[in-house]
């Protein structure tokens, strides 16, 4: 599914040759299926080496492989399409659009795939997932109206709606409270086995990375297994 070779990054910083390496030497190998927690201080890459892996940065260095393609050779129409149906992303905070009610913003990345199923067959979908993470009686809800715990089952939602092969999650608990934090970290685990996707989480937290089974710390730029089953 997803396979990272000897990948660097780094970032030039003027009158500085040496300039930032913030990624070094990252190889890393995830089967279909898997569930993988990176964690690690902040600032030490964690969210560019998520980036890199959701097309939104480009490595210095290495190779990328997503589903046997390398996304190097892809053209920014591809990767846009790979992005929206592929990958699924949940940030630390919801972007989600405040004059929009909960369906409308899980339904916002079916818009750009002209070849979709019905809305019929979408909204369905968009609403069964939301039974399960217990918003049903909050569809017409905006935003405003959630909690901070609510709002982020909402995001995670809208990242499945596309069936993705992926799923990204960029420090996903970082601003909830213990209870909501628990929450989230139990539905990430359930629906990576229930909707068959494969999660990277990357986090400080180590509470959630307990909960994920395998492992790894990113420190100096590398990457090192801790734990796996």
């Amino acid at each position: 599914m997803l396979e990272l070779i000897h990948v660097a990054k780094k970032y030039e910083s003027p009158g500085d040759k040496l300039g930032l390496c913030v990624l070094k030497d990252i190889t890393l190998k995830v089967e279909p299926g898997r569930s993988l927690v990176i964690v690690g201080p902040s600032g030490c890459g964690k969210s560019t080496l998520l980036n890199i892996i959701g097309t939104l940065d480009h490595p210095t260095g290495g190779k990328v492989l997503f589903d046997g393609q390398d996304l190097a050779a892809l053209g920014e129409k591809e990767l846009a399409v790979i992005r929206n149906k592929q990958i699924g992303f949940v940030f630390q905070l919801h972007h989600l659009l405040p004059q929009c009610t909960v369906l409308e913003n899980v339904l916002v990345p079916t818009l750009a795939d002209k070849k979709r199923p019905s809305m019929k067959e979408i909204r369905d979908r968009a609403v069964q997932l939301l039974q399960r993470v217990g918003l049903k009686e909050f569809l017409l809800y905006r935003p405003g109206e959630l909690s901070g715990g609510q709002r982020q089952r909402v995001a995670v939602v809208r990242a499945l709606i596309n069936r993705p092969k992926l799923l990204l999650a960029d420090e996903p608990t970082g601003s909830l409270d213990k209870d909501s934090s628990e929450n989230i970290a139990d539905l990430l685990v359930e629906l990576n086995r229930s909707e068959k996707v494969t999660l990277v989480v990357v986090t400080h937290s180590l509470s959630l990375a307990e909960r994920m089974g395998w492992v790894m710390e990113l420190s100096d730029g590398l990457l090192k297994d801790r734990s796996r089953p």
